[in-house]
Parts: C-alpha cells; structure tokens; sequence
C-alpha cells in the first residue's frame, strides 16, 4: 500500500493536507493497526465493501494490500464472484476487470 499512499500523497498532499494526514496516520496509522482483527480480515472486509459499493479507484490499492495481508488471488476472485449475488453483477464484473489488471502487473 506503499505506493497507493505516495501516489495518494503526490496528488492530494498540497490540495487536501488534512485529508491525506487523517488517511495515512488514523486510518492506516491506527484502524488498521488495531489488535480486534487481522490486517488479513481487514483486507477482506475493505476488499469486499470496495467491491459492493463499486469504489474501483480505491479497490486496486486494497487488492494490492490484501494480497501482502497474505489474502490469495483465488481468494480474492473467489470473494468477488460471491458478491456478485449481493452487490449485483455489473459491480462484480467491473471489480474482476480490475482485479485481473492488477494481478497482470505483479
């Protein structure tokens, strides 16, 4: 997630100071560190969340994260064809694309 912070940094730090200093020091700096789940589970969570609610933008960073939170691809696709019966199809198809593109490029 490393670089989805620095990209996030380049483009937002100057325009939106508080809003990537909230991001990086309570979100990931304190909701992701804390002992009530996993970051596995959190992964899944945020994964699935970004996938019902159709957020492509930020579902690639988390597929990235989930996958060093020790998440599998197949896990991941396996969780997006699961909510295809939830969020609905074209959610899940947009989120596969995606998906797809992102295991390409490791």
């Amino acid at each position: 997630m490393a670089k989805s912070l620095s990209s996030a940094r380049d483009q937002l730090g100057s325009f939106a100071p508080k809003l990537l200093d909230l991001t990086e020091n309570v979100l990931f700096g304190d909701v992701w560190e804390r002992p009530g789940l996993s970051k596995r589970d959190r992964s899944l969570i945020t994964v699935a969340t970004l996938v019902a609610l159709n957020r492509t933008e930020q579902l690639r960073g988390h597929l990235v994260r989930a996958q060093s939170n020790g998440v599998t691809q197949d896990e991941l696709v396996e969780l997006i064809t699961h909510l295809a019966f939830y969020s609905g199809w074209p959610t899940a198809m947009s989120a596969a694309k995606l998906a797809k593109d992102v295991f390409a490029e490791k």
